[in-house]
This record gives C-alpha cells, structure tokens and sequence, in this order.
C-alpha cells in the first residue's frame, strides 16, 4: 500500500487523497474538482481498475506496480494555454523522474513520457471551465507486461534494474507541476514550449507518421507553433499543424 502519511506530511498544506482502489483517479479527482477543492488537490491510488489513456484507450494499471496520479489545477491564466500545459506536465514529470531515480524520459509530443522506443507513462488532460485535471500514469515497478504491450511499453524498474519508490514520485511531480504552474503564470507559455522543444527529440529533426483518423501524414518534425501544437512537414514540403493524432516515428 501507498503510504498516505508521509505524502500528507511531505505534501503538507495541500488537500492529499490517498487510495486503496479507484476506477480512475481522474474521475475522483473530477468529482472532487466539482465539490470546490483547491488548487493542487492530489489524488493517488493504489490500483486503478479503468485507468484513462488517450482517444478512449484504457491505462495498463497493474495494482502496486504504477503510479496513478490527479492534480486538480486551479491555474490564474487562461485554459487557452491548455495545448502548452499538457507540455508542462511531461516536463514536471520528466524532471520528477531524473530527480528520483536518475533516469532521463524523453518526451513524445504531446503527452508520453519514453525510455527509447517504449513508453514508460502519459498525462492527459481535462479542462473544467477554468481548471484542469492532470492525469499522469506512470509504469515504475512493473516487471513485465502483457503480450500485446511488450514492445511498446516499459518501466522504470526494468529500465534501471532496481525497484523505485512511488511515494517521493509523486511528490516530486505534484511540486515541479505547481513550479510550471507559476511559470507560465509569470513568464507566459514560450519558455515552456522552448524547453520541451529541446528536450524531446520528437519536436524537431524527426521523421515521423501522424495517424489522422484515416489518412496518415509523414514527414519531419519542425518545431512547434506558438500554442504548442507539433509542425510536420511533409515530403512536398507542405506544412501541417498537428493539432492531435498518434506521433510515430518512421525507420528506414
């Protein structure tokens, strides 16, 4: 189980939900969104049993192997700037990550968190009016995972050997998300874009396939626009604004 005192201890000042089972932290934490709790309210769990991934997807979310995390966020600035908090988040996590365990992430536009080619978590975002639920699930002790995610996906305990633990994760996140918060509250949303730019090797000088919902769009990364959203151009050398869809990248 999750110890719940030392993260209230460590968390201290904020509201800290800690639980044995939910059906999605996301779904906790919305309906804790809507009863007026603040800004930085954590959600944890032990297990999920219908963890949230994007485009409907289900989250692999094994019991005591993951962290499965909500951040209600309260942010002062507009949810316009919701494309470049997603970013945030997977900055937040990446550095929460590198702090506790030494292990570096990349970062694949929008929203998934990789070690090489496989992923090792996600964040999604919900917008509520003016606040956001962050989702974030991250695969750290798991070891090993189902047929048809065992070369797709991957922890941090298999990528360092050693088991980690989930608590000062979690910890770690909810402090450098609340840092990002107040970045782009003071600083507005470029510096965010420019870190995560130089950060993921998905942003920029990567050829890749866009999966659009029935055509897909290949090409090379070129940066990303002023909202955070990626740029590809293609072979024609045509830009396009990728808005959403799955990013992968093209060998040859």
């Amino acid at each position: 189980m999750l110890d719940a005192a030392w993260l209230r201890n460590r968390l201290e000042g904020r509201d800290v939900h800690v639980l044995e089972s939910t059906g999605s932290t996301m779904v906790e934490a919305a309906r804790l969104l809507n009863g007026g709790a603040p800004d930085g309210t954590v959600v944890i769990a032990h297990e999920q049993t219908a963890g949230q991934g994007r485009h409907g997807h289900s989250w692999h979310s094994e019991a005591g192997s993951g962290l499965y995390l909500s951040l209600i966020l309260r942010p002062v600035f507009a949810v316009e700037a919701s494309p470049a908090l997603t970013l945030a988040m997977g900055l937040a996590t990446r550095h929460a990550i590198r702090d506790m365990t030494g292990i570096e992430c990349d970062l694949r536009w929008p929203n998934d968190l990789m070690i090489g080619p496989r992923k090792c978590g996600g964040m999604l975002l919900q917008l509520f009016y003016r606040s956001v639920v962050a989702g974030i699930g991250i695969n750290v002790n798991h070891s090993g995972f189902p047929s048809d995610l065992q070369d797709q996906a991957v922890s941090l305990r298999i990528a360092s050997g050693r088991e980690h633990l989930r608590e000062p994760l979690a910890a770690a996140i909810a402090e450098w998300a609340s840092q990002y918060c107040q970045r782009i509250a003071e600083l507005g949303t470029g510096p965010v874009l420019a870190e995560f730019t130089q950060a993921s090797s998905y942003a920029r000088g990567l050829r890749v396939a866009v999966d659009q919902g029935g055509r897909v769009i290949e090409g090379v990364t070129t940066g990303l626009d002023p909202n955070g959203f990626l740029y590809v151009t293609d072979d024609s050398g045509q830009l396009h604004t990728i808005l959403a869809g799955g990013v992968r990248p093209v060998l040859r």
